[in-house]
């Protein structure tokens, strides 16, 4: 007599097939995301001569090393959190998505000072938004 569960449906083990890649997608995006954070943070802490001086009266128009600890302390805080969905953490997930939307926006802010390496990581972030929404939905 066999011991065996029963054979499952395929359905079943292509949809737990698929949110573990779409889990592993986004940590490995957040923790590339939160990487390219805290590079973009070191630069403008380090240097502010790296950035665009463009408008001087844009709404948000903070020092450029102010806004080098901004996304150092969020790109530090999301590689916590991509490593943490790599490991299958249930809190890093959440956490994920508050980071990436939190990166949205400074990015966003941060639009006047490097444009197109903003876009980039808002790109990626609304990419991880949408990878961990989906995990969880599937779960």
């Amino acid at each position: 007599m066999s011991t065996r569960p029963p054979p499952r449906r395929s359905d079943e083990s292509a949809g737990s097939v698929f949110a573990a890649g779409v889990a592993a997608f986004a940590g490995v995006m957040l923790a590339t995301v939160s990487v390219f954070q805290v590079l973009q943070a070191v630069a403008a802490i380090g240097e502010d001569d790296i950035y665009v001086r463009g408008r001087e009266d844009y709404v948000w128009a903070f020092d450029v090393s102010t806004w080098g600890w901004v996304h150092l302390v969020i790109g530090v805080i999301g590689l916590a959190a991509g490593i943490g969905i790599l490991t299958g953490q249930t809190w890093a997930r959440v956490i994920g998505i508050v980071i990436a939307v939190l990166g949205c926006v400074t990015n966003f802010v941060f639009l006047p000072y490097y444009p197109f390496w903003a876009i980039v990581v808002l790109a990626f972030n609304v990419l991880v938004i949408w990878a961990l929404c989906t995990r969880i939905a599937r779960d």
